[in-house]
């Protein structure tokens, strides 16, 4: 089935619109929440409540991509999990030694300020991304988003692990050049 056919089933508020998402979408939203919780249970969890949350935003929103869409639930629904269950666990697992990875180049304040400037922030990192070449953004998206080990990246790209990581340390380091440039402090 098409994914206007399912938003529409969305819209009608059929149930087998959910059905429908998870047999087109299912293996795709473990992977993103797997790479991130590394735990079958909380992605099940997960990925189960994409599918909740799904249901309950369209209407009224109405994607131009479902599958972004879910993956965008889903990998805020896992950072959210993630972050319960590792509250006191600080630097353990993939996800904390690429939020490090990041955090050079978006260190900053935690308060209604830093909310304000989030989306302006998002849109000069999605901006600096599309201007990436087109395998540098697949690096970056990959390991920033996906929150994909440097090994499986490595895999699927070709390239060796130690050109993974001198790649994204460069796209990291141009990247905190021009938030610097923009005027964000970091």
């Amino acid at each position: 089935m098409q994914d206007e056919e399912i938003i529409e089933l969305y819209f009608k508020r059929s149930e087998s619109a959910i059905r429908e998402t998870e047999q087109k979408y299912s293996a795709y939203c473990h992977a993103i929440a797997d790479h991130i919780l590394h735990s079958k249970e909380d992605s099940e969890e997960c990925v189960n409540d994409t599918w909740l949350k799904a249901w309950n935003t369209i209407p009224p929103a109405r994607p131009a991509h479902l599958k972004l869409y879910l993956a965008k639930i889903t990998r805020s629904l896992s950072f959210n999990r993630y972050k319960e269950k590792h509250a006191q666990k600080r630097g353990s697992g993939q996800l904390a030694e690429v939020l490090d990875e990041l955090g050079e180049c978006l260190q900053g304040s935690q308060d209604v300020e830093a909310e304000y400037l989030a989306q302006e922030l998002r849109a000069a990192i999605n901006d600096f991304v599309r201007a990436l070449p087109r395998q540098e953004q697949t690096l970056f998206i990959r390991r920033y988003f996906f929150v994909e080990s440097v090994s499986q990246i490595a895999a699927y790209c070709g390239l060796t692990e130690n050109n993974v990581r001198v790649r994204l340390y460069r796209s990291r380091k141009r990247l905190k050049q021009r938030l610097e440039k923009e005027g964000y402090i970091l």
